[in-house]
């Protein structure tokens, strides 16, 4: 596999990797962004736009009636490959920053309760970044975000419906799990920022140091 350098822009949900993401496009037009949102997907690779969406409309809503954890976790894969796919097509003079790698996705799996699974030892022999930028944000200004629960999934938040205690709780777990997996990598922790301006700047200021 290809050793290039990269770094990982990490976070809980809420915490504004995409606006950073594209804020870093932006400002350092020489890096490439890597992201399965919608906005960072090429054309060509549309099926994994509507992958992550079918995950989002279809199998999140019937978790564990129609569709089994497992099942889930072998579609949010997809994502995982796709991402290291694209970190070893860019050139090696192109510095590049990905959102979430594995990391997020594994802490994910890990709080549906696979807390073991094959796919977790591919996923972790793939290249690792030269470091992580991680972006907090407390779970009580994540809530806001979301419009008090009106925007979550089912996973991001604990219990059937998206409520504050089951919110909190979830994030604090994921904030932990994120952190365990890359606790042997260079991290370099963002803390809240008034703005996603500031936050971008900070950001920005770490990637190019």
């Amino acid at each position: 596999m290809n050793d290039r350098p990269f770094h990982v822009l990490l976070g809980p949900d809420g915490a504004g990797k995409s606006s950073v993401m594209a804020e870093v496009e932006h400002r350092l037009p020489s890096w490439r962004a890597l992201s399965t949102d919608d906005a960072f997907v090429r054309p060509e690779h549309g099926l994994i736009t509507r992958l992550r969406h079918d995950v989002v409309g279809e199998i999140l809503p019937n978790l564990g009636t129609t569709y089994s954890a497992d099942f889930m976790a072998s579609l949010l894969q997809t994502a995982v490959v796709h991402l290291k796919d694209e970190i070893q097509r860019q050139d090696d003079d192109v510095p590049v920053v990905v959102d979430s790698y594995y990391y997020k996705i594994l802490a994910k799996c890990r709080l549906a309760g696979i807390e073991e699974n094959p796919m977790y030892s591919w996923w972790r022999s793939f290249p690792q970044p030269c470091a992580v930028v991680y972006l907090d944000v407390s779970p009580r200004s994540a809530w806001r975000r979301s419009g008090n629960g009106a925007r979550l999934n089912a996973l991001e938040h604990f219990g059937d419906f998206p409520e504050w205690p089951g919110f909190e709780e979830y994030q604090v777990s994921l904030r932990k799990l994120m952190l365990e997996e890359v606790r042997e990598l260079p991290v370099t922790i963002i803390e809240e920022q008034p703005s996603a301006a500031r936050t971008a700047d900070a950001v920005v200021e770490v990637l190019t140091s």
